[in-house]
């Protein structure tokens, strides 16, 4: 061989002996795919008993002594048979050890009688220690507030028998629970509940009373809840969006993000900035180990600078699964970073993979856990490369910039087919967004956890502290608000895993032939624009163009979790029922439709997700009157309906069964309320029930009654002979309470109409609409149009012919 000759391939003993002389590629794939392999596999087993998960790891153990054998007898042929066989053993190895991890886990959880207990709904006592922050659930429509924490179990009484067990279950109760503080001891009376197959709790307990405190937290817990604590008081006052994300950006506290910065954060893909994420960490790390160097301290103690720094940071933010993998995948961000360790980033991200899955296998099933690993697997895989491209094409000053670019890119592109799962959408600005964002997400982040640190000595320090960090957070609410008011900012796509799968592969071909595709492009500019152009504008939407449909005559707005029913009566006129719980809502969809006066607004009972959003009603818009349940529950509400109808000079009354209302084209039969029902909830089955006929339509509108109510409207329905014969014409039912499954199935079957409506919010908190109302209306052949799915719900009339017709957001 001429000394000039490239040599394409090492084939020496000893560059076979070291896997990192053939190339990072081979090595990477002989460890990430044995990592994602034995992820699929824990999450599929998660529900299997201990004695099938030990078989099942017998069996891969077999198979990896069958491959290693296999491999030593062929050392000497190609390179390629060889990693193939040390990838299935290394996979095989790995699966036989997250499985039997797995079984250990399911072992000693169940190793008392707490499932046993849960079976059989049993009254038990629970001593352990609280394992998670109280998370506090204040949502529409639902009376108090609901609060929910994890807690490991260390005794349990029940059934005449008291037993020493180690099982973590999860307490729902209501807002006395509230206050109890994180690692304290706790006794719990209530309920035993069956946790679903593949929780990562064995258990669900619904106290019955107050929660009594045995123990006090630890110092190292008593100490990272007095830092942030400090936080919280010195970010109080702060502007709202600074105020509630600099905690969320720092400890994970989004207890006061306003809603509306959550949504937007949402629509925008950046709800990775509001919770304690890999990035936040290789921050606080990258500032670390920056501030060690310019303190003076020597290369090899940096390293544990670093370790220290992270591991308080931890505690701060509470050691709890999500904020140790956020620490771990933040970690090996920073590793693929570096230069000069980029190339050990996957096979430790693989191995890390590995590590978790064995101490929690919980976490397979994590949606966060899979968007953190994507994230930083897209970072390690495509930051260096992306960023040399990038910064290729930028002016020579702001080169550099490159990688900090590709990073959201990366990130964005390995995560959309996740976020799919959980939004079934697509942020076309996600990457915009992310991108303005990620320049003051250092900085905001530094600041509050100084902040966080000198508290306890100094907090007027800190309040300065947490005014600096103001000014970034502030500007990342500025995006996030921002971007998720573009048009066409979120592009509708299928729910599920056939649209994930989708999005999957339409990444995939992008990736893989982007080349070929700018190559083309700068060859044939002309004809590249025009194809663009013609994909934009096949896929602009033209709802702006095409609603309201012609001939609608009922509306169900996209109000999120809640109720916001429009009746047509005539132009520009309409009859609102229910608002909705949120202002801007409704008032942009009553804008979609072009009404500009409601002849009447009807509020069919005083929840929050039925009349919070009265006030965008009145706004800008003549409102003759407004008509209400008898039943004036909650107070509070009803106190607020009548500060807003009162500063318009709108009139209030009553409407109850029997009552007869007419407009323009529009009649309605008020079938309910007829009396107060104390059981159940009482302003749910105060409901105002219409029978309501618009030109050739015939709706039900059931409010949100519950089987008491809707139980005692079927009677009274079988009767009254004219209420019997009006229920055989209904065109559509708008069921109730967003499709919850406290129903009466027979009032359902009684109406059956070819059409049912659930107003509902995508991602509820609530489980609606349940499996078992969708059940109910497919037993009694239904045609169900949700709100969640397919956005502005339109019943429209053309002649005698009825139809329906959607507007997606």
């Amino acid at each position: 061989m001429s000394r000039g000759t490239p040599v394409p391939v090492v084939s020496s003993s000893r560059a076979d002996s070291d896997p990192t002389s053939r190339g990072s590629a081979v090595l990477d794939l002989r460890l990430l795919v044995p990592a994602l392999v034995a992820w699929a596999v824990s999450a599929a087993s998660l529900a299997l008993e201990p004695l099938v998960l030990v078989v099942l790891a017998t069996v891969a153990l077999v198979q990896t002594v069958v491959a290693v054998a296999a491999g030593r007898g062929t050392r000497s042929g190609p390179a390629a048979p060889r990693d193939l066989r040390v990838v299935v053993a290394l996979s095989a190895g790995t699966v036989a050890l997250v499985l039997l991890a797995t079984a250990g886990h399911r072992a000693v959880r169940q190793a008392g009688p707490i499932e046993e207990l849960a079976r059989g709904h049993a009254v038990v006592t629970l001593r352990g220690i609280v394992a998670s922050d109280p998370v506090v659930l204040t949502q529409a429509g639902r009376d108090g507030v609901t609060v929910r924490f994890r807690m490991d179990v260390r005794r349990v009484v029940g059934r005449g028998a008291a037993s020493t067990v180690s099982a973590p279950v999860l307490v729902v109760g209501d807002e006395r629970w509230r206050t109890v503080a994180w690692r304290s001891g706790i006794e719990v009376r209530g309920k035993l509940v069956v946790a679903e197959a593949g929780d990562d709790v064995v258990a669900v307990v619904r106290p019955s009373g107050e929660p009594v405190t045995t123990s006090r937290p630890g110092w190292v817990a008593r100490g990272a809840e007095h830092l942030r604590a400090g936080l919280r008081a010195a970010a109080s006052p702060l502007p709202a969006d600074a105020r509630g994300l600099l905690p969320a950006l720092v400890i994970g506290d989004t207890s006061r993000t306003p809603t509306e910065l959550n949504d937007a954060m949402l629509a925008t893909g950046m709800t990775h900035l509001a919770a304690v994420s890999g990035s936040n960490v290789a921050i606080i790390l990258a500032f670390a180990l920056g501030g060690a160097a310019l303190l003076g301290v020597r290369r090899r103690w940096r390293p544990v600078v670093a370790v220290v720094v992270l591991a308080g940071f931890v505690v701060l933010a509470r050691p709890e699964p999500s904020v140790v993998r956020a620490a771990t995948m933040g970690a090996i961000g920073l590793i693929g970073l570096s230069r000069s360790r980029r190339a050990a980033g996957i096979p430790v991200l693989s191995a890390a993979v590995v590590v978790l899955l064995v101490v929690d296998p919980w976490l397979s099933r994590s949606f966060g856990f899979a968007l953190s690993t994507l994230a930083t697997l897209g970072l390690l895989l495509f930051t260096r490369t992306w960023g040399e491209a990038i910064g290729r094409r930028l002016p020579a000053r702001i080169r550099s910039w490159g990688p900090a670019l590709a990073i959201p890119v990366a990130a964005q592109a390995m995560c959309a087919p996740v976020v799919v799962l959980l939004q079934g959408s697509v942020s076309v600005v996600g990457v915009l967004a992310n991108l303005l964002a990620a320049p003051m997400v250092a900085p905001a982040t530094v600041s509050g956890v100084a902040a966080a640190v000198v508290a306890p000595v100094w907090p007027w320090g800190a309040t300065a502290l947490c005014w600096v960090g103001a000014l970034p957070a502030l500007g990342i609410a500025w995006v996030a608000r921002s971007c998720a008011t573009l048009p066409g900012g979120t592009m509708p796509w299928p729910d599920g895993a056939p649209g994930a799968l989708l999005l999957t592969a339409i990444t995939v071909f992008v990736i893989t032939s982007g080349r070929w595709w700018a190559h083309r492009v700068r060859v044939r500019p002309v004809a590249s624009l025009c194809a663009c152009l013609l994909v934009v504008a096949a896929a602009a939407p033209t709802s702006s163009a095409t609603w309201p449909a012609p001939g609608w005559r009922f509306v169900a707005c996209d109000v999120g979790q809640g109720d916001g029913l429009v009746l047509a009566t005539r132009p520009g006129h309409g009859v609102l029922v229910d608002a909705g719980p949120d202002p801007s809502a409704i008032n942009a969809c009553l804008r979609r439709l072009h009404v500009g006066v409601l002849d009447s607004v009807v509020l069919t009972h005083l929840h929050a997700d039925h009349v919070d959003g009265l006030p965008g009603a009145l706004s800008g818009r003549e409102v003759r009157e407004v008509l209400t349940t008898p039943v004036h529950e909650p107070d509070y509400q009803w106190q607020e309906v009548q500060g807003w109808t009162k500063a318009r000079g709108v009139p209030v009354r009553e409407v109850s069964a029997g009552d007869h209302l007419a407009w323009p084209g529009v009649t309605a039969d008020v079938w309910w309320p007829q009396r107060r029902i104390s059981s159940g909830s009482v302003p749910n089955n105060a409901s105002v029930v219409m029978a309501v006929r618009s030109g050739p339509v015939d709706l039900l509108l059931l409010g949100d009654v519950e089987h008491e109510a809707a139980h005692a409207v079927l009677l009274e329905l079988r009767r009254d002979p004219e209420m019997r014969a009006e229920a055989g014409r209904f065109d559509v039912v708008k069921v109730a309470h967003h499709g919850s499954g406290n129903l009466d199935e027979d009032l359902l079957a009684e109406v059956a109409a070819p059409v049912a409506v659930i107003s509902v919010g995508k991602d509820n908190d609530y489980g609606h609409p349940s499996p078992k109302a969708l059940e109910v209306l497919r037993r009694n052949r239904y045609a169900v149009f949700r709100t969640d799915q397919r956005g502005d719900v339109a019943v429209v009339a053309q002649d005698q012919d009825v139809g329906v017709t959607w507007r997606r957001r």
